[in-house]
């Protein structure tokens, strides 16, 4: 099923389709290369919860190569007042969350349920909450599984290797390399309550860290160094 005008996801589509040719032409031009396993596992024709790990705006690229149909983001506020990735971000129909403001966020999870359910859309989500490079997965946050258990859809994880052999997150320069992403077994929520948020949780968490130790154990082309090959990134 596509999307028709007026629909919610429509306001993100065609920019976003713009937005991902642009990505994948990039990724081409600074050698960056995804290899993507279980991507088939996203193409469900249902509501779900994509939760994923977040290292840097590197992980634009290969959203852009994972992302399904009718699929919407969700993302910290802040991150709207980024120049261009913050407009990038806005054309592409990413649903903003002021975390400063409980009330506000909730208000707009509670939206966004909502529309997932009465749309068939899908919801990406970073559940750590901020960008992180130390190497490991830090504390998810529980809006991903309240949004999950409320509307009884299910969760599907997706992992990013780490990309600390080609990308220094001090000077912000990254050099060509492989990252590898992979799809996890979709995770029910059938018949959970609110109750089951901290053990779902722990399950995604465990889950999606076992699967990052494992992939980022493979060599990947190259150091970040500055160089004449590093470019910078966010």
């Amino acid at each position: 099923m596509g999307c028709r005008a007026g629909d919610p996801c429509s306001l993100a589509l065609s920019p976003l389709r713009i937005i991902k040719w642009f990505v994948v032409k990039f990724k081409y031009v600074f050698g960056l290369r995804f290899e993507i396993k279980g991507l088939q596992k996203l193409e469900v024709d249902h509501p779900c919860v994509i939760i994923s790990n977040h290292q840097s705006i590197l992980d634009m690229m290969g959203l852009m190569e994972a992302l399904p149909e009718r699929c919407v983001q969700i993302a910290k506020r802040e991150l709207i007042f980024l120049g261009p990735v913050g407009l990038i971000m806005y054309l592409g129909g990413i649903f903003f969350i002021n975390r400063q403001h409980s009330r506000t966020a909730m208000t707009v999870m509670a939206d966004v349920g909502e529309r997932m359910v009465r749309d068939n859309l899908k919801v990406w989500i970073y559940p750590e909450g901020t960008r992180n490079d130390n190497g490991d997965l830090l504390p998810f946050k529980k809006g991903a599984f309240y949004l999950a258990i409320q509307t009884q859809v299910p969760i599907i994880p997706v992992i990013y290797s780490s990309f600390s052999s080609f990308y220094n997150p001090k000077t912000k320069l990254f050099t060509s390399g492989t990252i590898k992403v992979e799809v996890l077994d979709a995770v029910p929520t059938r018949g959970l309550t609110v109750a089951d948020v901290p053990k779902l949780m722990d399950t995604c968490h465990q889950a999606m860290r076992t699967t990052f130790l494992r992939v980022s154990k493979t060599p990947q082309e190259n150091g970040a160094t500055a160089g004449p090959g590093s470019q910078p990134a966010q």
